[in-house]
């Protein structure tokens, strides 16, 4: 017995997401130098998808046809998929989030590990007891009980994602170039349409369209983002500010950092460890922040930090913080400098025509020179 199902369909379907999906990868879109980790997830996704694009259309060709590889093939391709699934809804997780609160929290990592193993478990025992999907004795795929957990789980992960996403919209003035709801649009679609319509197989190439919209986005986001650290340049600095002022904020807090003895870096260990300082100091400040706030490289070794909110105790809870993350860097670290930073911060109000960052770098310099005081300026 041969299933009735649109070979020819399934075939134009799954390899438009295999051309698209391959161009992403000869192209290198999904590089991202700055932010390595994000390039990762989203590397290991876009791989996934062509994967999954490529061996699609071949688990529709042996189902209904009799013999005892066609039935191997069709458990095996079907487990499979079932476990794109659960990546794609993780991967897709761990990619918003990152990108957003610039962490993931244990919250969320167990949320994860839990849906993760729950899958998996069901998966080897639909090996030995079809709960999950069932392969007849005409070797025909049919739905078992079990098989909406994962579309509970999907569409879990999917509302996660956004939820996510509209919390850091709310608070971020940064987020412009990741509108969310563009690629994760595709994403239900494919879901609901494969779900409702049994047999049509639009999943693959809807993760796909989903991806290559992520991809531009990103890349459209790298515009404004320092190539060597991963935080924002400041030529986003003024449209963060029109943000915030979009949103009626009447207070903000900013902070403006600039590194101590950075030309020491440069003379005694080379320039190429002088980028590897800056990137550290990206990375401590960005771990700090994390989603209450931008980190803008604004000059050299000089950075900005805009936050979220303009409560009189944000200012010196913050100086304190990084400086904490600054000491347990250098104790860790193996470097043979220490990492430290002068820093001016000031409460603003948007209504007024204060020039922020004029008031914050003679703040910074004034914490500078008291710096300067007890060091050695020319110290080699």
């Amino acid at each position: 017995m041969v299933s009735n199902i649109n070979l020819t369909a399934v075939f134009i379907a799954d390899y438009v997401g295999v051309m698209l999906m391959g161009l992403v990868l000869l192209t290198k879109g999904w590089r991202l130098p700055a932010r390595r980790e994000e390039s990762k997830i989203l590397l290991t996704l876009i791989v996934a998808t062509f994967i999954d694009c490529l061996i699609d259309p071949f688990i529709f060709i042996v189902d209904g046809r009799p013999g005892l590889f066609n039935r191997i093939y069709n458990t095996v391709g079907n487990s499979l998929l079932f476990l794109y699934n659960l990546v794609m809804g993780t991967g897709v997780l761990a990619l918003i989030v990152k990108h957003i609160n610039k962490k993931i929290s244990k919250v969320q990592y167990v949320t994860v590990w839990a849906l993760t193993t729950i899958e998996t478990v069901l998966l080897v025992i639909n090996l030995f007891s079809p709960i999950v999907f069932s392969i007849d004795e005409n070797n025909v795929y049919k739905r078992g009980p079990c098989y909406f957990v994962y579309i509970i789980a999907a569409f879990y992960l999917i509302a996660y994602s956004f939820v996510v996403y509209l919390n850091g919209r709310i608070r971020e003035g940064a987020l412009r170039f990741f509108p969310v709801w563009e690629f994760l649009l595709p994403i239900i679609s494919g879901v609901t349409i494969q779900t409702l319509f049994y047999g049509v197989s639009m999943q693959p190439v809807c993760f796909a369209v989903a991806f290559c919209s992520i991809v531009v986005c990103l890349q459209n986001e790298y515009l404004f983002l320092d190539k060597l650290t991963g935080v924002y340049n400041r030529y986003e600095l003024d449209k963060i500010r029109e943000h915030y002022r979009k949103r009626k904020n009447e207070k903000i807090a900013a902070i403006m950092l600039d590194m101590n003895d950075f030309k020491a870096i440069n003379d005694n260990y080379s320039h190429t460890e002088g980028d590897a300082a800056l990137v550290a100091m990206a990375d401590i400040l960005t771990g700090v922040v994390q989603n209450d706030g931008n980190v803008i490289r604004f000059a050299g070794d000089e950075f900005v930090i805009i936050f979220n909110s303009g409560e009189e105790e944000t200012i010196p809870t913050y100086c304190n913080k990084i400086r904490e993350a600054l000491d347990a860097y250098n104790e860790t670290s193996g470097k043979p400098y220490k990492l430290s930073a002068a820093m001016g911060g000031s409460i603003f109000d948007l209504n007024d025509q204060t020039d922020i960052i004029s008031r914050i770098d003679s703040l910074m310099y004034e914490d500078k020179k008291r710096y300067y005081e007890t060091h050695d300026r020319r110290r080699r």
